[in-house]
C-alpha cells in the first residue's frame, strides 16, 4: 500500500498531464463527431442515392471496425496515400469517425422516438418540412437520444487508451512508459485505473440520473 501511494505520489503530475490529454481526445472527437453524426442519422434513411451511400458506409464502417484498427489505418494507413498526419490528429480522426458513426445509430434511433402526433400537429399548424426538422424533431429527437449519447461518451474517453498504441501520450501511454522504466507496472496500473474511473463513474451516474429526469414526462 505504501508503495501504491508512493508511485501516485511520485508520477501522478505525469498520470495526471496523460489524463488531459485523454479528455481533450474525447472532448474533440465528441464536438466534431456528434454533428457529423446527426448528418448521418438523417443520410442513412435519404431518398438521395449517393447521400444515403455514404452514409452507410460511413456508418457501417465506422461501427464494424474496431477503433484500433481505424487509428492504426490513420497513422499508418494513410502516409501511403501521401497523407501525413500526427499522433494526435490521428487518434482524433480515427475517435472522430467511430463517434460520428455510433451516434448516427443513437440519434437516428432518438428522432425515431419522437410521437407521431407532434409531427402531424406541425403539419396542421402550417409548418415547412425544415422548420418541423428543426423545431420539433431535433431537439426531441436529441432529448431522446441524450442519455445514450452520454454513455457512449464515457465508453469513448475508456476508448482513448488505444490511442498509446500510436504514441499519444495519454493517460495509458504515460503509465505504460512509466512501468517500463521503473519495472512497477502493476501499482502504476492501478493508479492509472482509479484514474479512469474517478472520471468514468461519475460519468455514468450522470447518464442514469439523465435517462431517469428526461423519462420522468412518459
Amino acid at each position: 500500500m505504501n508503495n501504491l501511494f508512493d508511485i501516485a505520489i511520485e508520477y501522478g503530475p505525469t498520470l495526471l498531464g496523460g489524463l488531459k490529454v485523454s479528455l481533450t481526445l474525447t472532448l474533440l472527437s465528441l464536438v466534431i463527431g456528434l454533428p457529423i453524426g446527426l448528418v448521418f442519422s438523417f443520410g442513412v434513411v435519404a431518398q438521395n442515392r449517393i447521400f444515403r451511400y455514404i452514409s452507410v458506409f460511413f456508418v457501417e464502417v465506422g461501427r464494424g471496425a474496431p477503433a484500433l484498427v481505424l487509428l492504426q489505418l490513420m497513422y499508418y494507413g494513410l502516409p501511403n496515400a501521401h497523407i501525413t498526419l500526427s499522433a494526435m490528429a490521428s487518434a482524433c480522426l480515427a475517435l472522430t469517425w467511430t463517434t460520428a458513426a455510433y451516434s448516427a445509430e443513437l440519434i437516428r434511433g432518438g428522432i425515431q422516438g419522437v410521437p407521431s402526433g407532434e409531427i402531424e400537429g406541425s403539419n396542421a399548424l402550417g409548418m415547412s418540412r425544415r422548420d418541423c426538422l428543426r423545431f420539433i424533431v431535433i431537439p426531441q429527437g436529441l432529448r431522446i437520444a441524450l442519455p445514450s449519447l452520454m454513455g457512449f461518451a464515457v465508453l469513448l474517453f475508456q476508448a482513448t487508451s488505444l490511442a498509446y498504441s500510436v504514441a499519444v501520450p495519454e493517460l495509458m501511454s504515460q503509465a505504460y512508459s512509466i512501468g517500463s522504466s521503473t519495472f512497477q507496472y502493476l501499482p502504476i496500473f492501478i493508479v492509472a485505473g482509479l484514474l479512469y474511473a474517478a472520471i468514468s463513474i461519475p460519468a455514468t451516474w450522470m447518464s442514469v440520473w439523465a435517462e431517469r429526469a428526461l423519462s420522468k414526462h412518459l
